[in-house]
């Protein structure tokens, strides 16, 4: 099988095979857009944190954790492509696979990054009709979410990833980029995902906690938990695959914020 010279996202030059055939992925939201893809057939591996869509992934060998895997299952698989990300993965298990296997990493901080990770999927697994689709239309949605940023009135908003001890979505952050597109500001001012405690946090000008639904599960109980301790903001629980999933997954976004809109107001 003949091999082809890419530059991925983390600026490392790799040869891939012209068309693979065994695909490992690393990544909930990179799994699901090689599926919107019609790559089931060719998708040998994924983690156990690869969920969508569930009726397929079902069949499909789970490789551990993105941040845990297993490393002898993935060469079972005797993969001929393995797709990971820079973030989600662990350096040292890259380093390892990167040895033995054609690695195409991403690096995604916005939605330029996630539009250009559709596309360049899409040329290394020749679905190029289908990538470039998907990130048209996600790129003509993103058009009009900005158009509607004024529904938001530019509401301060501090987006909380993990407790105990509590996480936020800072910036130089997807999830960040996602927000500010939309119309809200993101109240932590701090890079990427800082911890902080309860007194600092209390202290911050925002005016809505949004309680992720992912990595931490939060749910009614903790809703009830932070209303109490913040009864003059607005507590909302949140999609977070809608503000960090960056595959296909962002053609459900503008009718999220529709349903999030509606939800505030």
């Amino acid at each position: 099988m003949s091999a082809v010279r890419h530059i991925d996202q983390m600026k490392r030059e790799i040869w891939l095979p012209s068309f693979p055939k065994r695909i490992v992925s690393l990544v909930p939201s990179q799994t699901e857009l090689l599926i919107d893809l019609g790559l089931q057939d060719r998708l040998v591996g994924r983690t156990q944190f690869c969920i969508h869509p569930a009726e397929i992934l079902k069949d499909i060998p789970r490789i551990g954790g993105t941040k845990k895997l297993q490393l002898d299952a993935i060469r079972t698989l005797k993969p001929d492509l393995i797709i990971g990300n820079k973030e989600e993965n662990q350096k040292e298990d890259i380093e390892a696979l990167a040895a033995e296997y054609p690695i195409w990493m991403s690096d995604i901080q916005s939605i330029e990054d996630a539009l250009q990770m559709i596309r360049t999927i899409g040329e290394i697994t020749q679905t190029v009709e289908r990538a470039y689709s998907i990130a048209e239309i996600i790129e003509s949605d993103f058009s009009d979410i900005k158009a509607q940023k004024e529904r938001f009135k530019d509401q301060a908003v501090l987006y909380a990833i993990w407790k105990n001890p509590w996480m936020f979505a800072g910036q130089d952050t997807f999830i960040h980029h996602v927000l500010e597109l939309a119309g809200f500001q993101n109240a932590c001012r701090e890079i990427r995902y800082p911890e902080m405690e309860w007194k600092d946090i209390e202290k911050l000008e925002f005016d809505s906690l949004f309680l992720s639904s992912e990595p931490f599960p939060f749910a009614g109980k903790h809703e009830e938990e932070a209303r109490a301790l913040l009864p003059n903001k607005n507590i909302v629980l949140v999609d977070g695959e809608m503000f960090s999933w960056y595959g296909s997954r962002l053609l459900r976004l503008k009718n999220y914020l529709n349903e999030l809109a509606h939800k505030m107001a």
